[in-house]
């Protein structure tokens, strides 16, 4: 239950993280965002790990923890948010939505793999549904009515924001299997402790890349405008990723992620909020996110929970029970 809750808290705060992150990218650049939101975490996560009495678990995380959650740093705050913000970008937060939704496939195949977790027929009905829903909104988009062509300013740059969108969702799906494996702990502190090492690496990268020649000069051209927005949506990511490392916790991979998707149908909401003007908003896009948020509750749900419910069919029980491997 706690997991499940956390797992929902960290979908609301990664929803309003993109919210945020896609006004800043309009008159900002990715590496921008990364400069700011990045960095913003450590000072937030270290009081968080000190007001939950995480400070000493640090000192206690074996070397290969460490390792294991500085690669989970990097590929999600680094490499996965920059996908992110480069296809939020391109063609707006709620398209990049249903393709992040791929990573759940990713991610429960590696926690099979690599964690000996189960599938069960809910997770393949799941599977099914997450995948129809990307195909639904990656269908080709007819021809904007002209009254929706006046309100919009927004032209999306397609192939651009599905290749980073897809990347993006790689390697969310792949950081929780880091995480898992560098939180050997269900210690809530220790948790909360783990995503600071993380945003510390994260942070190590950042500055490096500020080495690379035309970087520095982009962050210096940062508007303090534009910053704001990058500074709010670091404070929702920061608060999103603690809560995930605690939901990693004390949850399966195969509970965490499925619900942390719910993100989806909440970014469409602050989307319409904050960025009506510069989002697609068509009815296949709501129809898709759906279909995908749908598979991620199904994926979410417990084979032996779902049996309890009532006495169902002996071949229903009996599909119900099956596990593989």
């Amino acid at each position: 239950m706690l997991g499940g809750l956390l797992s929902l808290l960290a979908a609301l705060t990664f929803a309003l993280n993109n919210a945020f992150a896609r006004r800043g990218v309009l008159t900002g650049s990715v590496m921008q965002a990364l400069a700011v939101s990045v960095p913003f975490g450590v000072p937030f996560l270290f009081v968080a790990t000190w007001i939950c009495g995480g400070l000493p678990a640090i000192a206690g995380f074996s070397t290969a923890s460490l390792l294991w959650l500085a690669a989970a740093g990097i590929v999600h705050f680094c490499m996965g948010r920059y996908c992110n913000y480069r296809a939020t970008k391109a063609i707006g937060a709620n398209l990049v939505g249903p393709l992040q939704d791929l990573n759940i496939i990713y991610s429960l195949a590696m926690a099979v793999l690599i964690l000996g977790e189960k599938i069960t027929v809910l997770k393949v009905i799941g599977f099914v549904l997450v995948m129809f829903g990307p195909v639904i909104v990656l269908n080709k988009p007819g021809k904007p009515k002209k009254q929706e062509a006046k309100k919009s300013t927004f032209t999306p740059v397609y192939a651009e924001g599905y290749l980073f969108g897809f990347l993006s969702g790689v390697c969310y799906g792949t950081s929780p299997i880091l995480v898992r494996q560098g939180l050997l702990t269900s210690d809530i502190g220790a948790s909360v402790a783990g995503s600071f090492v993380s945003y510390c690496a994260a942070t190590a990268v950042v500055v490096l890349a500020m080495f690379i020649p035309g970087n520095a000069k982009d962050v210096r051209k940062l508007q303090w405008s534009t910053a704001r927005w990058f500074a709010v949506a670091g404070l929702f990511v920061a608060i999103s990723q603690m809560v995930r490392y605690m939901a990693l916790a004390v949850a399966p991979v195969t509970v965490v992620q499925p619900i942390s998707r719910l993100s989806s149908i909440f970014r469409i909401y602050f989307g319409w909020m904050l960025n009506r003007e510069h989002e697609v908003f068509s009815p296949k896009v709501v129809v898709g996110t759906v279909v995908s948020l749908c598979g991620a509750l199904v994926l979410s749900l417990d084979a032996g929970y779902v049996e309890s419910l009532r006495d169902w069919p002996q071949w229903l029980v009996g599909a119900l029970q099956w596990r593989w491997p």
